[in-house]
């Protein structure tokens, strides 16, 4: 069997947009700006991913040895943030795990804008993940 010659089955849009919760800011109007797509997409996106982000953070965490439940807090702060700015496969893992579940329009968008969307995107996550540090540390 030729596996180039099958056609790629749909992606199911409609069960991957009725997956994601409600955040309160989001915008309803189609996403023409990186801002609009920000609030629309991102933002219900990472909200949805969230114990996914933190799990693969922890992990990050564990396979580094980083002693965050023994640091100060600043000081997990300081190297907790030190790890998902500097690590680049961290930093390609949180952005698969966000956009693995766009749709096929939402995609479509993302690589037109890529570079200012996967940074705006890592920033979001960082706050997100500097946010619940608890949960990370007792992952």
């Amino acid at each position: 069997m030729n596996l180039d010659s099958s056609p790629t089955p749909p992606r199911p849009d409609a069960a991957l947009l009725a997956l994601r919760p409600s955040v309160a800011a989001a915008a309803s109007s189609p996403t023409s700006t990186v801002g609009d797509f920000l609030h629309a997409t991102l933002r219900p996106v990472l909200k949805l991913q969230n114990d996914a982000l933190l799990q693969v953070v922890a992990d990050f965490v564990h396979d580094h040895h980083l002693p965050l439940a023994t640091a100060a807090p600043a000081d997990q702060q300081r190297r907790l943030s030190e790890l998902l700015t500097r690590n680049v496969k961290l930093r390609y893992t949180i952005v698969g795990i966000v956009t693995g579940v766009f749709s096929s329009e939402e995609y479509i968008f993302y690589r037109q804008h890529r570079a200012e969307l996967n940074r705006r995107l890592l920033e979001l996550a960082q706050r997100r993940v500097l946010d619940q540090l608890a949960s990370v540390t007792t992952l």
